[in-house]
């Protein structure tokens, strides 16, 4: 049996696994600076909201951590056009991105929130200042520098998952691969050379985000 690499099978269908990587990175992208604005979000109305939306964001966390990601895809693109919304399948996988990884990173972020010393806080009510401007000041900013490495490495996990939307034919570097193989049968080195794929992704977006923490963190405190 010939178990040679062939490379000119990988590079005759090289523009198309790199057009999935692409979907793959635009579609993490994306869901990394949404989810994070459902984090922030999240984690104000787990820690100093009212108590309903209290209530509600810990349904919504305590719901998506313990239900499988693929069931979170396949109820946005399979069950929501029953309630009347029909998304494509990179929305519906984007969508289902967001949820998962705010959910995931709300309580990354909460046990930032809960090392913040309590004495800032009670200085900053003592100056008079609103729930909601204590949080925005006083809180979050020390929050998220805490818990940033933990972050970045959702948020890679993030991007690693997003393999599983390839359920629902989203055109990502997974089910590109999928394609590839079946079409050709050289499983092993498509599997192989996506593989690499996603290591260089994930450096990449570890890379990425190392710099963000760096100018928005580092940089900042020194200045």
């Amino acid at each position: 049996m010939n178990y040679a690499f062939h490379f000119d099978v990988v590079s005759d269908h090289l523009p198309e696994l790199l057009e999935g990587a692409w979907l793959t990175i635009r579609l993490s992208a994306v869901a990394m600076v949404l989810g994070l604005v459902v984090v922030i979000v999240c984690a104000y109305g787990r820690t100093a909201g009212p108590p309903p939306f209290r209530w509600l964001v810990t349904g919504y966390v305590e719901l998506i951590r313990n239900t499988p990601f693929l069931v979170q895809i396949f109820i946005v693109y399979f069950s929501l056009p029953a309630l009347g919304l029909r998304l494509e399948a990179n929305d519906a996988a984007l969508l289902a991105m967001v949820a998962n990884v705010g959910a995931y990173a709300t309580e990354i972020v909460r046990a930032g929130i809960d090392a913040v010393p309590q004495g800032q806080i009670e200085a900053a009510r003592a100056l008079g200042l609103k729930r909601l401007l204590i949080f925005r000041f006083v809180i979050l900013f020390p929050a998220l520098k805490t818990v940033f490495p933990a972050l970045a490495s959702q948020f890679i996990l993030l991007m690693l998952g997003s393999s599983v939307v390839s359920a629902i034919s989203a055109e990502e570097l997974t089910a590109i691969t999928n394609t590839l193989q079946s079409t050709t049968f050289r499983a092993f080195e498509f599997y192989f050379v996506a593989t690499g794929i996603y290591l260089v992704m994930a450096l990449g977006f570890r890379g990425v985000l190392g710099a963000f923490y760096w100018a928005a963190f580092v940089r900042r405190h020194a200045a």
